[in-house]
Order: structure tokens, then sequence, then C-alpha cells
């Protein structure tokens, strides 16, 4: 992948332009670290970059990464060169030839020096306090994501089946508490299961008892549950326990609604926050959900894609399903 020259300075040690990346502007004043302090990568998607700031600290190097779904073909030497330095690999749980390339977990250890050790991290996603929303990739469906905000509202998609793009902004239905309740375990259960199949940290534990601030949607946390991720992480690696390296908000980019009915049915104290907040401005939902509906009748093939994988929790959440 080429890149310009300020993508180059902005993953200079990955780019090998500097040794390790320096700490945040905006991170406590620490020691820098030594020059053979231990190197740590950290490798995922974008909760991986939130991690490296939080790991980052006088005992430790860091290295900034692109999100590994950024990473082409022509990455791929230059992370291997930095994995041949490397005494932490810090990985979520990838699949051997990630879109098409070696970048599964193995893959990747099998370039660390002896001695150097691997942590896993499962991708953190919870639906606890955005019930309707949803992250969909498959493969060979391109483009899928919807304009304005990066998540499809099954409301929104319910909408759309049965009204058409003339149709009312979203499906407005009212929601079982309990249905709210056990999308919520769902998600516990389901991070759970992760941590098990791939024997990563511990993170479900985290959602037992959510908090407001907990996710900014339902796959970027917020500091609340990534400050004690790191901490666990740092604890595996046999690192000694340091405060976050950084404490402004992370993945503060967008903020889905939190709505009335699921503060209710967590029992969740706070007012809600029915409308987007996008680059620190508020968006009305109703704006968001018209340009779904727009995308929506423009891309049936997304449509079909998400009926098929979400019907279930759809039905759940009392919508119809065409």
């Amino acid at each position: 992948m080429t890149r310009s020259e300020a993508e180059r300075q902005h993953f200079g040690a990955f780019h090998g332009l500097r040794d390790a990346d320096p700490a945040d502007p905006s991170a406590p004043p620490t020691a820098p670290p030594a020059p053979d302090a231990p190197l740590v990568v950290v490798v995922g998607n974008c909760q991986a970059e939130s991690l490296r700031l939080l790991l980052a600290s006088d005992d430790v190097r860091t290295v900034r990464l692109p999100a590994i779904h950024e990473l082409g073909a022509d990455d791929v030497p230059r992370l291997r060169t930095l994995l041949a330095r490397t005494d932490l690999l810090v990985t979520q749980p990838v699949g051997a030839g990630y879109r098409g390339l070696p970048l599964g977990t193995e893959e990747l250890a099998a370039h660390l020096p002896p001695g150097a050790r691997t942590v896993l991290v499962p991708p953190i996603r919870y639906h606890g306090l955005h019930p309707w929303h949803v992250v969909a990739h498959p493969p060979g469906l391109a483009d899928p994501d919807p304009p304005r905000a990066a998540y499809h509202d099954l409301r929104t998609l319910a909408a759309a089946l049965e009204a058409g793009p003339g149709g009312a902004p979203s499906y407005d239905v009212v929601p079982d508490p309990a249905a709210l309740r056990e999308l919520a375990a769902a998600s516990v259960t389901e991070l759970e299961r992760r941590q098990r199949l791939h024997g990563t940290v511990a993170v479900a534990d985290l959602f037992a008892r959510p908090v407001r601030d907990a996710m900014r949607t339902v796959n970027h946390p917020g500091n609340v549950v990534l400050a004690p991720v790191a901490a666990r992480v740092r604890e595996a690696a046999g690192l000694e326990p340091r405060p976050p390296g950084i404490t402004r908000p992370l993945l503060d980019g967008v903020h889905a609604p939190v709505e009335a009915p699921v503060l209710a049915a967590l029992d969740l104290p706070g007012e809600p926050a029915p409308d987007w907040r996008i680059g620190g401005r508020a968006v009305p939902a109703a704006e968001v959900a018209a340009a779904h509906r727009a995308f929506y009748a423009a891309r049936p093939d997304v449509v079909e894609v998400l009926v098929r994988r979400y019907a279930p929790t759809m039905r759940l959440l009392g919508l119809p399903v065409a």
C-alpha cells in the first residue's frame, strides 16, 4: 500500500523512520523509556491503537500500526521486519490468510524472536447499549457501510422493507425490556465464548454490570473498558502495573444514541441521548435514518444480507421481517 509522506511520518517506526513511536501529546508526563526497553506491537482493528496508547509508559517502547484491515501486500515485509525485533505482540485473534494476506495470529507470531511473548485480546463488541445497531462486513460484499454513521439500525431496515424509501424514518415499536436484557446478556456470552476459544485476556466481566459510557458504539469501547483491558494485558505479559498511558477519551469520534428504553431495561441512570454525536457535533437520528433509507433503496444486496443475517434479532426486538 502506497502512503503519503504524512502517513509515513505518522507510522514512523513501522516504516523504519525511527526506533519507536512517541507518546501521545496528551499523555501524562513520564520518563522516556530506555533504548533497550521491551518493544510492544499491537495488531488489530481500531481498538488496537487505543490499547497501544494505554500501554505506553516509561517501561516499554511501542510502535503505531495501521489497522489490520488497512494493511496491504507491501506492508507484509516491513511488518515481518518489525516483528523480528518485537518483545511483546498484543493481537486480536486473526485467522490465517486474512484478506488474502499472511496476517493470521500464528503467521505473525512465527516471525517473533525467541523469548518474545504474545497476548491475545478479543475484539470487543457489546450490543446492550445499542441493541438495534449492527455492523456487517460479509466477504464479497463491497462497501456495505451506510452513509453518515456506519452502523445499521434494524428499525430503519424494517421500515425500508415495509414501506420503501418513502416510508417512515424508522419502524416505531415498543421494545420488550426482557428482549433488551436478553440481547445484552447474549453479547456477554459471546465475549465469554471468544475468550475460551482463543485463550484471550478476560473482558466479558466488564459488561456484567454495564455502565453508560462503556461503549460509544457497538464496536467502540470507552476508556472505562479499554483501560482495565490494557491493565490485564500488562499483567498477562508480565509487565509491572502502570497508570493508563493516556487519559483523553479514546474512540471518541462517533457516539451512537442511547435511548430511554435501554436505560430503563438495564437500570442505568442518566438522561437518554436520542441523537448521534459525530465529530463532536450532534446529528439528529432522523437525519441518519433518512440517509440509510436511501442507501437501502440503492443497495438491495446489502438489505438481503442484513435480513438473512439478523432476522432472529429483528424478531426478538418485535420488528417485522419480510
